[in-house]
């Protein structure tokens, strides 16, 4: 990594723990720094702030004092979940301490370029192909980000031949200011997270600031299917390499069935290895990135044709006597699940929907669940689904939770159907987080199949 000297003596807040609060604070010790890290969770119920006490790295838990302030801090690294409503940041703000996010951090400790994904929808998946079509060429591409893997730890042991593949929320984007990917990839924006950020306008601004340092020498790959996004474009000094697969552009794009690169057919829609016009555009993405790296086109060929979804993200979990089952716990929202059911004939699908109430109703889901077989609903929207399945004219179950609509389903299908986990809706009221939900229906998958 490099050595950096400006955060020697350096008086630094670390605001929040979790994973990428404790690599901040390690990486700004190394780098000199004297840190402070605050965490609202109570000292016995918190392991990573035992670990920084016992390393001699100052903590301060069970609330956000915000006397703490006083000491005159030169920044705060705060975690990327905390709402800059917290009383600690609008008191910062106020006094005009600079705020950041860790992978500020890793921008600038990273001796490699970084490859930033960043989306409403399809990041995870979209950095999951990019990494895996790099590594198969033989470059060393590291995930990082917003995947689950703190950007300032991995950073710290990647060189100037490796590739930083980088998820980035719009809660980290709201944090960088140097930050410059030299490859940035915007898979979509849609209306999402506007509790957090207060408008939609707020949130398109967190987005575009994954490219506001970027220069003609970069290189940002973006969705033209979204007239926002041709619009923005239009305002960007990189270098544009468009994707669609509405219309041919001087990128990647879907034509008569085929995938193409500037004219060049790479690979037909048949040999992806997952379904759905969404993992379309994923794919035109990671295409787009893997020529820009010069990988030849049987190596991106190999990887998506064999590449069987990232966990809980329509991932293909197997199948019991014909019957397909799909796991796409991580489809919170309406968009999510609509662009789920576009991979698949809705007749032969048993969808398993619904979770937290957030109080919308589902007709914009109408349309996408007419010819469905069957819906288990569960959670405390399935009454509003009901709505949406009468509507609709599909008939309909409600099971108590996961493992019992899962059941039913089986119970209910046929050779050739598929049972399609996409709740539309987030697994609060239900589960801990869509993972808990998504891992439910793989336990009961592999119950019925007697594993």
């Amino acid at each position: 990594m490099k050595q950096l000297s400006q955060f020697n003596n350096q008086k630094v807040l670390v605001l929040g723990l979790a994973r990428s609060g404790a690599a901040a604070a390690r990486l700004l010790t190394k780098l000199g720094a004297i840190v402070t890290v605050n965490d609202a969770k109570p000292l016995e119920d918190n392991p990573g702030a035992k670990s920084l006490l016992a390393e001699g790295i100052r903590v301060i838990c069970g609330h956000h004092p915000l006397e703490l302030l006083d000491e005159e801090f030169s920044f705060i690294v705060k975690n990327p979940g905390i709402p800059y409503s917290n009383p600690m940041l609008q008191l910062a703000m106020s006094k005009e301490i600079p705020i950041y996010t860790e992978v500020e951090l890793a921008y600038l400790i990273s001796e490699a370029p970084i490859v930033g994904i960043t989306g409403s929808n399809g990041k995870t998946t979209t950095t999951t192909m990019i990494e895996n079509v790099l590594n198969a060429s033989g470059v060393a591409a590291h995930l990082a980000g917003n995947i689950g893997f703190p950007a300032s730890e991995v950073a710290q042991s990647v060189s100037k031949n490796d590739v930083l593949v980088m998820e980035l929320s719009s809660f980290q984007l709201m944090g960088i200011e140097a930050f410059k990917p030299h490859i940035a990839v915007i898979t979509n924006i849609m209306p999402t997270h506007i509790d957090y950020h207060g408008s939609f306008d707020n949130y398109v601004k967190a987005k575009w600031a994954i490219q506001q340092k970027m220069t003609a020498s970069d290189f940002l790959v973006i969705n033209v299917n979204q007239d926002l996004l041709k619009t923005l474009a239009s305002t960007t000094k990189a270098t544009l390499v468009p994707f669609s697969t509405e219309e041919v552009v001087d990128g990647a794009y879907l034509k008569e069935g085929n995938l193409y690169y500037r004219q060049e057919k790479i690979m037909s829609v048949d040999q992806l290895g997952v379904p759905g016009l969404h993992n379309i555009e994923n794919a035109l993405a990671t295409i787009a990135v893997a020529k820009l790296f010069e990988v030849s086109n049987q190596t991106i060929v190999n990887v998506l044709s064999h590449f069987g979804g990232v966990k809980h993200r329509l991932q293909s979990i197997g199948s019991i006597e014909g019957v397909s089952f799909f796991n796409d716990s991580k489809s919170t929202n309406i968009l999510a699940t609509q662009k789920a059911l576009s991979g698949f004939n809705n007749e032969n699908v048993l969808l398993i929907a619904g979770g937290l109430d957030r109080g919308n109703e589902f007709d914009e889901l109408v349309e996408d669940i007419k010819g469905l077989k069957v819906m288990i609903l569960i959670g405390q929207s399935a009454p509003r689904m009901i709505k949406a399945a009468q509507k609709a004219n599909v008939p309909y179950l409600q099971a108590k939770d996961v493992k019992e609509a899962t059941r039913l389903a089986f119970k209910t299908a046929s050779k050739g159907d598929t049972i399609l986990l996409s709740p539309a809706n987030a697994s609060w009221d239900m589960y801990d987080n869509f993972e808990v939900r998504g891992d439910e229906f793989i336990a009961t998958f592999n119950e019925l199949k007697g594993v």
